[in-house]
């Protein structure tokens, strides 16, 4: 119950707007007219399996991030590879500082178009917030604690585990929030090279002037924007330690 009543207003407050603008546009969905030509993009069939595959492109990327920088920042804070830091925030800082929908039309002429292609590019350009914030937070942790696990004979490796990793979970874990919402939202430019995400409804919506296509798009992104940045702060708050939240 204490721990309930240190919760920052954020986590009350989000879900609030969440439910206003998602009962509100789908009170409006289930309200309107539709054109035939709407009907194709917007017939619930079709926007709920849109609305999945946008969420397949997200969470697959974001695991495959999380495989790949979370053990490489944990590696490079290690005194043996530390030497190697800058190079590697340095490559990964490239991806975020392209234009993602320069960079996902470059890796067409490597994989072609589709779903493949857009997972790489979201990979690419995501990997930065994770693997900057896993090797923030464990750097963050005292060294003094450090030494004092390894004096009452904590292995390196038990060291990490059960000392390192647990005090930096609440960084490494707004690293994984962010790149999160950086993905949702760029997962909509997957549409410029085959793969279908809500960004398919923005497009055909300017491309044909059809507004409902277009607001529908930018409100579904925005309300999956908000939930997974919601529901990450859960999780980054359940996760810290008690003595660190």
């Amino acid at each position: 119950m204490n721990r309930l009543r240190r919760m920052p207003i954020d986590v009350w407050f989000e879900p609030l707007i969440i439910l206003v603008v998602g009962v509100g546009y789908f009170a409006w969905y289930g309200s309107v007219t539709l054109t035939t030509t709407e009907q194709a993009s917007l017939g619930w069939a079709t926007l709920q399996n849109t609305i999945l595959q946008h969420i397949k492109l997200t969470v697959v990327a974001t695991l495959i991030v999380v495989v790949i920088a979370i053990p490489l920042g944990i590696a490079l804070t290690r005194p043996s590879l530390k030497r190697f830091e800058p190079i590697a925030v340095n490559i990964a800082n490239v991806g975020q500082a392209a234009p993602a929908v320069g960079l996902l039309v470059l890796f067409t002429f490597w994989l072609g178009t589709g779903f493949r292609t857009a997972i790489t590019g979201l990979v690419v350009y995501a990997i930065l917030p994770i693997l900057q914030n896993t090797i923030i937070g464990l750097r963050q942790v005292d060294q003094r604690t450090i030494e004092a696990s390894r004096g009452i004979g904590f292995s390196a490796a038990r060291t990490l585990f059960q000392v390192e990793l647990p005090l930096a979970v609440p960084v490494i874990l707004n690293g994984v929030r962010t790149a999160l919402v950086i993905l949702v939202g760029t997962a909509t430019l997957s549409t410029f090279i085959g793969a279908t995400s809500l960004g398919t409804l923005i497009t055909t919506g300017v491309t044909l002037f059809l507004p409902r296509l277009l607001i529908s798009g930018a409100i579904l992104v925005g309300l999956l924007a908000l939930i997974i940045d919601w529901l990450g702060r859960l999780v980054e708050l359940a996760a810290t330690p008690r003595g660190v939240a």
